[in-house]
């Protein structure tokens, strides 16, 4: 089993106060027997016009104080960044061991063009589906929007993925909310894989529509086995990889591919600890 925090925060446009706010809940991650926390999308400030401002290099100040935090708690972490890239950022996904190195990195590949808004704007889309091996799983990272996308999802799989980790700052709006649930649940069940999904917490402070909550762990069979709602917390969770081999002996379905009618999916860079 592999223990994991679910950590559902309010992000701020300061950094100062999301740093408090990971550092928090990586106590309370650890005080319950987390090995990892997972965080959302862009907790180093919240989207708007000053992200490029914000924007840091992997070995800035605010991913070194939280690789600090996660070696006082001895907990590893998923979070979200943002990376200069000329005169945009990249949207960064990051994984640092309990030790607080930096095992990999991960820039959103599909950007939120749509419904109405233009990540491309401010965002340069990455190019590479990254696996991370963490606290004896290899994670596969994606980003919000990268959801909707379940080619991404094989790519992972093929390279060897157990789990899934899918950070967001999923926007409200007219079936929304709707969709992030059913698709999570879509991603776990066509891959017969465990998927972590972690949102930003509404934030009554602000009223950009960032932030639904709604931090689920679903099962490879898609059975829902804890969601957060709209609330902030931190919810530890439970992986148990035994069940992934019990439910593909049922439900054999990756072994059921035709690659040899349809195009392979590329292959993906791996991190390691």
């Amino acid at each position: 089993m592999t223990r994991i925090a679910l950590c559902q925060i309010p992000v701020s446009t300061d950094p100062k106060t999301n740093l408090e706010r990971v550092r928090d809940a990586l106590g309370r991650a650890a005080s319950r027997g987390a090995t990892v926390a997972v965080f959302p999308e862009a907790t180093l400030t919240r989207f708007g016009k000053g992200i490029a401002d914000a924007a840091e290099p992997l070995d800035g100040p605010f991913l070194t104080a939280v690789a600090d935090a996660a070696r006082t708690h001895e907990v590893a972490v998923v979070l979200g960044t943002f990376e200069p890239a000329g005169g945009r950022v990249f949207n960064t996904c990051v994984v640092l061991d309990r030790r607080g190195t930096l095992v990999a990195s991960y820039r959103k590949i599909h950007l939120f063009d749509s419904f109405g808004a233009r990540e491309s704007d401010l965002v340069a889309p990455g190019d590479t589906p990254v696996v991370a091996e963490l606290a004896g799983l290899r994670l596969g990272l994606v980003t919000c929007y990268d959801v909707r996308f379940p080619e991404l999802f094989r790519a992972l799989v093929d390279q060897g993925a157990d789990a899934f980790v899918v950070i967001a700052a999923w926007g409200t709006g007219p079936m929304k909310e709707e969709h992030w649930a059913t698709l999570v649940k879509a991603r776990a069940i066509e891959n017969t894989t465990w998927t972590i999904a972690v949102g930003q917490a509404p934030n009554p402070e602000v009223s950009d529509g960032f932030g639904v909550g709604r931090s689920m762990l679903v099962d490879p069979m898609g059975v829902v086995r804890a969601d957060l709602g709209p609330a902030a917390g931190v919810h530890v969770v439970e992986i148990d990889p035994g069940e992934t081999e019990r439910v593909r002996a049922t439900v054999p379905s990756l072994e059921h591919r035709r690659p040899d009618i349809y195009r392979a999916v590329p292959n993906a860079e791996v991190g390691r600890s």
